[in-house]
């Protein structure tokens, strides 16, 4: 793709030649600019408008955490887990915390076998991933040998190489500056 600036309307049509449809894609998320996780609820909006089955799974957020995404999920019926534990920095356990991930990557790899949803976003994998706590090489596998017809929107920073090389599509969002800068704190309705 081309990423210079577009200073004036095509006259070509940019896309490439013998477009094929996908029975199922594989997106990332990553970077570390806000947006990675209210990106794949975007798109879980359009799957949910399509009557598409959807499940989350959410990585690193707590059940305690009661953000807006879930709660109008929920109520389209969007099959939701929120099994994380917080962030690291509030946690008195880290071992649980790791046990408690793998827990959700067992519920994730449950349902990316199944089937029984045509998305599954797993929200903020990245963190136990990069931690060690996740197998890389588990998710890359268990994401590849998905059901043939469930997508799949991975999110979180610093996404690893391999699963980056199964995907899709990729898209890195850059911070240019964030409200925690100026030492602002998350804004409901906004941020969660």
């Amino acid at each position: 793709m081309n990423d210079e600036p577009v200073s004036e309307p095509q006259s070509e049509d940019p896309r490439p030649d013998n477009l094929r449809r996908a029975t199922s894609l594989v997106l990332v998320h990553t970077g570390h600019g806000k947006g990675k996780s209210s990106a794949a609820f975007g798109t879980l909006m359009r799957a949910v408008a399509r009557d598409w089955p959807v499940a989350v799974v959410q990585f690193l957020k707590s059940g305690n955490w009661n953000t807006g995404e879930e709660k109008v999920a929920r109520q389209l019926g969007v099959d939701w887990w929120t099994i994380g534990e917080g962030f690291s920095w509030d946690s008195d356990d880290l071992t649980e915390d790791e046990a408690v991930a793998q827990a959700a990557r067992d519920k994730a790899f449950e349902l990316l076998a199944a089937g029984e949803h045509k998305l599954v976003i797993l929200d903020e994998i990245t963190y136990p991933m990069n931690w060690g706590w996740i197998d890389i090489d588990g998710v890359v596998e268990a994401v590849a040998n998905r059901e043939a017809n469930t997508n799949v929107v991975l999110t979180g920073r610093d996404m690893p190489e391999p699963v980056i090389e199964i995907a899709d599509t990729a898209t890195e969002m850059v911070n240019i500056k964030h409200a925690y800068e100026k030492g602002i704190r998350a804004k409901r309705g906004i941020d969660y």
